[in-house]
């Protein structure tokens, strides 16, 4: 569970949970939102929504197949798109725009 009340970033906490297959509750900010799929892998609460962290929590809990089920997709989210390899390709490749565009400036 991660409670954030603000963007910041993807969270190396939810991706490490994502690649332990594990269920993921968390707030509904930037960041967040891009491990969390609602209902996929994990379940999104608002903001300070203390309750909606708690329901989301209990849900889970009461529902062993819906958390094992949202862990394997989680699993398969972090191997598909957050994998080292292509975090550090789509960084290089940001770079290298960044640079290509800088260059075509002067």
């Amino acid at each position: 569970m991660l409670p954030s009340t603000y963007g910041e970033g993807v969270p190396k906490a939810l991706l490490e949970a994502a690649a332990c297959a594990r269920p993921i509750v968390a707030s509904d900010v930037p960041g967040c939102r891009e491990v969390v799929r609602p209902g996929e892998t994990g379940l999104l609460a608002a903001p300070r929504d203390v309750n909606g962290l708690a329901g989301a929590i209990a849900a889970l809990v009461g529902d062993p197949l819906r958390r094992k089920t949202m862990g394997r997709a989680g699993r398969a989210l972090v191997e598909r798109e957050f994998a080292e390899d292509i975090v550090a390709r789509e960084t290089l490749t940001v770079y290298d725009t960044a640079l290509r565009e800088r260059a075509a400036r002067r």
